[in-house]
């Protein structure tokens, strides 16, 4: 199995930016442990990180034409207004899971609110780097549900 992980806008900050709701943990750590959790799961992961939402739109255009089973995907402050991102990842035929590090429920009202929910899989939040990890796993649970005709996408 082949999983692409998408971090949106200023989650290259990680590490830095506001600790109180994201922690310590840097984009580079939470991406090597996705890489060891996916070995341990027997799947392969990639990462990719952009501040540019056109190019954003642009991965998720290439991963339609590759062979990847499932995306996770944290687009940051994109998650409550883009639908150029939203358009993109509904043109993949296979899982997608939105992630968030933070509880956006418990947060400021704008961050209630997903355009891209609609389009995935599912969601999860809350639980820090965890929610990653726990996006991973839901990802691969999915994309073997669907490769087994259990579920459509």
């Amino acid at each position: 199995m082949r999983i692409l992980v998408l971090h949106g806008v200023n989650l290259n900050m990680f590490g830095r930016r506001d600790p109180a709701h994201y922690g310590s943990a840097t984009l580079a750590q939470i991406d090597d442990a996705l890489v060891t959790l996916g070995k341990e799961l027997g799947a392969t992961v990639e990462s990719f990180q952009t501040n540019h939402e056109g190019v954003m739109v642009e991965r998720i255009h290439k991963a339609a034409d590759e062979d990847v089973q499932a995306v996770v995907v944290n687009a940051g402050a994109w998650t409550h207004y883009s639908h150029a991102i939203a358009d993109a990842l509904a043109i993949l035929e296979i899982p997608v899971v939105e992630v968030h590090m933070s509880n956006v429920h418990a947060r400021e009202n704008f961050r209630h609110h997903s355009v891209l929910s609609s389009v995935c899989t599912g969601s999860i939040c809350g639980f820090g780097p965890s929610s990653y990890l726990l996006g991973l796993r839901a990802a691969l649970d999915a994309a073997e549900a669907c490769a087994a005709g259990k579920v459509r996408i």
